[in-house]
């Protein structure tokens, strides 16, 4: 086992793309939403990001070399790792942007850095229920069948990667099409250019030269000259954030995203698993704790995650060094202000082929990892997701319309009749939307434990769907200008659905008998 191989190469590209829109997105989001300055952005949150995607790539590659070492294997592919993208979002909107808005409303001298200040305590609350539980993070993931956590793993692949960047490659085919044959080809198609060429770089190269001669870049004006910035630690900005009582005031955001980005993690370590990597969920998820509070130390906002995407990186020849390559990577674009001259040459259009290929190589996973006969679990396990994703673009349709805007529309009860009377059920959807990690897995797990006919454990996890919806971290919405966020407030029909559910499992084991093969169902 080798630290580094030529294939990394093209694994490197993959992930390196990954972590570059992440990174767009975390300096969008944080200058136009939330009006941050280039002191907070540039000198503060992309230096911290960065320091914490760097610890954790080193810590995921030295862990991968250890196993290859250890097994005596040459083919073992390091965890991929980068920022939590669902907590870019959660993170902005729910505790910096209304941290900011009740700032400016007290009239305090500096809104702003409240919304940092904000941003780092959720943060700092999210490192510290990844690292707490790592303790049982090995107990968690064996207490759950494979096909519970690959089809939910596999939903948001489908959903928010797959559907979205097939959205963007039928939107502009000239690129999305032509860099997607040359995906087709090397990957599914297991060919290789000659000469060696990584094939990641031949699409994103080729990908790069047609966006530009179709227009697509450069993007936007061109940027700043490179200037180096040194991460410096921001212990007066979390003190300060603490006593304000952010940590309180946004728990019903920061203690469920934790717990998501736990859950996450260990599906993602149960796909690398799946493909043949067995890496210990405990020091997996203890290495994600820390990596998002050493980013926090320094300024990050955002946590950081063990990534989506494991086995594509398998297939594509990604072992180690991948996982280096992309430290370096991102530490290089936020030390020194190249992410802007990176976004200014190379759109995101040019890699999106290489994203799609993840989407659907996970996805697939999940029905060729697990039992044939789980199959419809897996189904089960993936619509809750695919649901979610459905209910983002209607929000967005909704934006897009004027709602939530400054004198204009709110979605409330009102909206809700109007899309039943053009018999879209959107308030499922809504339901769905809030905790769907956690619903598909139990959904999934309750289906497997049907199949192999464990009727009292069917129950028992219909029960605690049942506690979850009752304490409202499932299903639980409320509205909000023009958006419906998690209300962790008593979802009673939710509590009593459930609960139905798993009397009808407990009451089974009474009332029927196995049907003989030849029957059918």
């Amino acid at each position: 086992m080798r630290w580094f191989v030529r294939s990394d190469l093209d694994g490197f590209f993959g992930l390196a793309l990954d972590n570059l829109v992440q990174l767009l997105l975390i300096d969008a989001l944080c200058k136009g939403v939330l009006g941050l300055d280039d002191g907070l952005v540039v000198g503060r949150i992309l230096p911290g990001t960065a320091l914490a995607v760097l610890a954790g790539n080193l810590f995921y590659s030295r862990q991968a070399v250890q196993l290859g070492r250890r097994t005596g294997r040459t083919d073992v592919c390091a965890l991929p790792y980068g920022v939590n993208t669902p907590s870019v979002f959660g993170f902005v909107f729910l505790v910096m942007l209304p941290a900011k808005l009740a700032a400016a409303a007290s009239g305090a001298a500096d809104p702003a850095h409240v919304a940092f200040q904000a941003g780092v305590v959720a943060c700092l609350g999210s490192g510290t229920i990844e690292l707490g539980c790592s303790v049982v993070a090995d107990r968690l993931r064996r207490s759950m069948p494979r096909a519970a956590l690959l089809s939910t793993l596999s939903g948001v692949a489908l959903g928010f990667i797959s559907l979205g960047f097939l959205f963007r490659t039928f939107a502009r085919p000239v690129i999305g099409l032509t860099t997607f044959a040359v995906v087709m080809v090397t990957y599914f198609g297991r060919l290789r250019f000659r000469g060696g060429l990584p094939s990641g770089l031949v699409s994103v190269s080729l990908g790069t030269l047609l966006a530009w001669t179709t227009g697509v870049a450069p993007v936007g004006p061109s940027p700043p000259p490179l200037h180096l910035t040194i991460p410096v630690p921001v212990l007066g900005d979390i003190w300060a954030g603490l006593t304000r009582g952010h940590a309180l005031a946004y728990a019903s955001v920061i203690v469920p995203m934790g717990l998501f980005n736990v859950i996450g993690s260990l599906q993602n370590v149960e796909s690398a698993e799946a493909a043949g990597d067995a890496y210990p969920a405990g020091p997996s998820l203890a290495a994600n704790g820390i990596g998002t509070l050493l980013g926090t130390l320094f300024g990050s906002c955002f946590p950081t995650t063990i990534y989506i995407g494991h086995p594509a990186w398998k297939a594509l020849g990604a072992r180690a060094g991948y996982s280096i390559y992309n430290g370096v990577f991102v530490t290089i674009l936020c030390f020194t202000g190249a992410l802007a001259h990176i976004a200014h040459a190379v759109p995101i259009d040019a890699g999106m082929a290489i994203v799609l290929f993840i989407g659907i190589t996970m996805t697939a996973q999940a029905f060729t990892a697990t039992p044939r006969e789980h199959a419809p679990a897996v189904v089960i396990g993936i619509l809750p997701a695919l649901a979610a994703w459905g209910v983002l673009l209607a929000k967005t349709a909704l934006r897009v319309a004027g709602y939530g805007t400054i004198g204009g529309p709110v979605v409330d009860a009102s909206t809700v009749n109007r899309f039943v009377s053009a018999d879209t059920w959107i308030q499922g959807g809504f339901a769905l939307e809030q905790g769907f990690i956690v619903s598909a897995m139990l959904l999934a797990a309750v289906t497997v434990s049907i199949i192999e006919r464990q009727l009292v454990r069917a129950a028992l996890l219909c029960f605690v769907a049942a506690a979850l919806s009752g304490v409202g971290l499932i299903h639980s919405y409320a509205f909000e200008s023009g958006d419906t966020t998690l209300a962790l407030a008593p979802a009673w029909p939710f509590v009593v659905a459930y609960a139905g559910m798993g009397i009808v499992f407990g009451l089974a084991r009474w009332v029927t008998v196995p049907a003989d093969e030849g029957e059918g169902h």
